[in-house]
């Protein structure tokens, strides 16, 4: 199987081939695609050596699947000409998202809407993809009437030069800003740009992409995105209000039985999810799981999970995996 990862020495690009590696993706070429300045670096892949090509030059190859993490400007060219050639796109941008033609997908959750029709398929923004793991089994028994979501958010969300900046700040060096403020030993709450209402445009999209995945545009959703000075992935203080009411028990049973989910929970002794544990595996932890005693049917979580993996790479592999089990790709 032909499989082009478009932006592959990028800060995602590089985990989505360290994720294909590990996940025994069944790649028999890998195209790796870069901007022009990159073209011709060679990538160690499988113990083979791939040279860099141009994205106009992996269109004529006609990959079986195009994985592209390379910004919502690369996606709007390019996606569709691959589409046209017969490739599947899996787009990590905020590109295509919210068209309602195209399909975002997080597997654990709805998989089942893909078809062998859909070249382009959206994979959803990186908070959003491990809230819905979290919350979609619980939204199935006691359905969500409202959810207030505050994030905590990793640096590297925003890429090698938020990282590179926390750490010359660390250092006591200058540090040239990804950020309009200090990161390093600072929190802010913005993520990406404000919009008229107040709101910024990362919690515009866990309005939107959670109304879309759970198919449910009732849900009230109220969110607050904050960036901190971590690596390991973005951790998130959940408040679900259901329709319906709950036993406590019956929550951390659907929770552990759930794919894509690990509890831990153990206050008792200072066991519950951190970005520092999180940082380089898959799933979804979620921890302190209590009621919330201060209005009816309502619970906190708390949630975290490795942004660049589950976040990005890992949801996208998870797509082509589904995608190559149905023999839609080969």
């Amino acid at each position: 199987m032909k499989v082009a990862v478009v932006g592959a020495t990028g800060l995602v690009g590089t985990v989505m081939l360290k994720v294909l590696e590990e996940r025994n993706f069944p790649v028999t070429t890998l195209i790796p695609v870069a901007s022009e300045k990159s073209v011709g670096k060679k990538i160690l892949f499988q113990g083979k050596e791939y040279s860099v090509v141009s994205i106009a030059d992996a269109v004529k190859m006609k990959p079986a699947v195009a994985i592209f993490s390379a910004g919502a400007s690369t996606s709007r060219d390019w996606a569709p000409k691959f589409a046209e050639n017969g490739t599947v796109v899996i787009d990590n941008s905020s590109c295509w998202r919210m068209f309602p033609e195209i399909p975002l997908v997080v597997p654990e959750v709805n998989a089942d809407i893909l078809t062998p029709n859909h070249k382009i398929i959206a994979n959803p923004n990186c908070s959003t993809i491990q809230l819905v793991v979290a919350i979609n089994p619980l939204h199935k028994h006691y359905k969500i009437k409202r959810l207030v979501v505050s994030t905590y958010q990793s640096v590297t969300g925003t890429g090698v030069k938020a990282v590179k900046q926390m750490h010359d700040e660390r250092e006591g060096k200058k540090a040239d800003m990804a950020y309009p403020h200090p990161i390093d030993m600072n929190c802010f709450p913005h993520g990406g740009s404000f919009l008229e209402n107040g709101y910024t445009t990362e919690e515009q999209k866990l309005i939107d992409e959670t109304r879309k995945i759970l198919g449910d545009n009732s849900i009230m959703v109220s969110p607050t995105v904050v960036r901190i000075p971590v690596v390991g992935g973005h951790s998130e203080s959940v408040n679900l209000e259901f329709i319906k009411d709950y036993q406590i028990q019956d929550i951390f049973s659907i929770l552990k039985n759930s794919a894509g989910i690990t509890i831990q929970d153990t206050p008792a002794q200072n066991i519950y999810p951190m970005p520092m544990y999180a940082e380089g595996k898959d799933d979804v932890f979620v921890g302190r799981i209590r009621r919330d005693d201060s209005q009816p049917n309502s619970l906190n979580l708390w949630v975290v999970s490795d942004n660049l993996r589950k976040g990005a790479a890992t949801n996208a592999i998870q797509i082509a995996e589904y995608l190559h089990q149905k023999r839609w790709i080969d």
